[in-house]
């Protein structure tokens, strides 16, 4: 059986290790995950409540418009629920619109390295990637402007990006699109959205208005802690959604995810007392890195891309057998770094205290 030639040899994608397979793997009685940039501290307790109040609703199918969720969304950031597409996780959304835009003999601008949902999509729609090294971790937009012609037709910019967890700040992003062609979609991947403190992140949606070739991706799966549930969703014009909506399955988010992120969004104090979490979490990760002499890419998101200065792989395992899953830079462009979410206060105390012992014997 033949499939498409530009799938050959591509990559599946590669989550961090589940933390059961680990402790069978290792023999080990207690595991914690800081790989995926999940939310240590979960979800609401609103979510859970509403779950559970449509557990016994399995034998219908879910509303495939998402009615009530797209309404409780539009009303929170402030369109028009036509406006908006949902995606089992905001990764699907990313699908849609390679499905929709991309085929042989166009391109696409990304950043590198960013996330790599962009350019799997891309590859699979037998599109061209023009991938842009990274200033510091940062998008260089000025370069990626360069590498647009006739034929591209989506821009992706991960703000803030992933792996590094920096950001483009407001100026630099409204100047370039302003530059970019009106025919060309610029993506806004705005994943960690919620964790972000820098005053100077741009606040994409009131752009909407400006600009018909600019599309905000958010997601409930980072500080909502909804990951499970994989549900995300796309801003954008009207005109553009009704044009992209045919892609979507009829059913892709499910009942649980449509009334768990609802009764999320009612939780406000649930995502700000989050946030001060990470935000203090942060500066632990960064005072750390500073007493021993580590490089780190300044993050607004509720991660950490450390430069250990040898292979990420092998602290990687160090730290596997410690019972601590976090992810190698190997794979993610920085071979020396070690991306680590943000865990809870204590989860960071030890997680240091074998990174300290991990560096000491370093230098004996």
């Amino acid at each position: 059986m033949e499939v498409k030639k530009q799938l050959l040899g591509l990559p599946s994608y590669k989550p961090g290790k589940p933390i059961d397979e680990v402790k069978k793997e290792l023999g080990l009685t207690k595991v914690v995950k800081l790989a995926s940039n999940e939310n240590p501290f979960g979800a609401s307790p609103k979510a859970a409540e509403a779950i559970r109040q449509m557990a016994a609703q399995t034998a219908v199918y879910p509303d495939g418009y998402a009615a009530e969720l797209r309404e409780k969304v539009a009303n929170k950031i402030g369109v028009e629920p036509n406006q908006l597409v949902f995606g089992n996780g905001s990764d699907e959304v990313i699908q849609f619109l390679c499905r929709s835009l991309l085929s042989p003999g166009t391109n696409t601008v990304t950043a590198d390295p960013s996330f790599s949902q962009y350019k799997l999509n891309a590859t699979i729609e037998g599109a061209e990637v023009r991938e842009v090294p990274c200033i510091d971790g940062v998008h260089d937009l000025d370069s990626m402007l360069k590498e647009i012609d006739a034929n591209t037709k989506i821009v992706w910019v991960c703000n803030p990006n992933n792996p590094s967890g920096t950001y483009v700040n407001e100026q630099k992003f409204k100047q370039f699109l302003e530059q970019v062609p009106s025919n060309v979609l610029v993506v806004s991947d705005e994943a960690y959205y919620e964790y972000v403190t820098a005053e100077d992140y741009p606040e994409t949606l009131p752009l909407l208005k400006e600009y018909d070739n600019l599309m905000v991706l958010r997601t409930f799966s980072k500080a909502y802690g909804l990951a499970a549930l994989r549900v995300g969703y796309g801003v954008a014009n009207s005109e553009l959604i009704s044009k992209i909506d045919p892609v979507r399955p009829p059913f892709n988010n499910n009942t649980f995810a449509h009334v768990a992120a609802s009764a999320a969004l009612d939780d406000d104090l649930f995502i700000s007392e989050c946030v001060s979490k990470n935000t203090d979490g942060l500066k632990q990760f960064e005072e750390f890195c500073d007493k021993h002499g580590l490089t780190y890419y300044p993050s607004q998101t509720n991660f950490i891309l450390i430069d250990f200065k040898q292979s990420g792989d092998v602290v990687f395992d160090y730290l596997l057998r410690k019972g601590f899953i976090v992810r190698s830079g190997e794979a993610l462009g920085y071979p020396t770094c070690i991306r680590i979410t943000v865990g809870s206060q204590d989860e960071n105390k030890e997680l240091f205290e074998h990174l300290e012992s991990m560096l000491q014997a370093a230098f004996q």
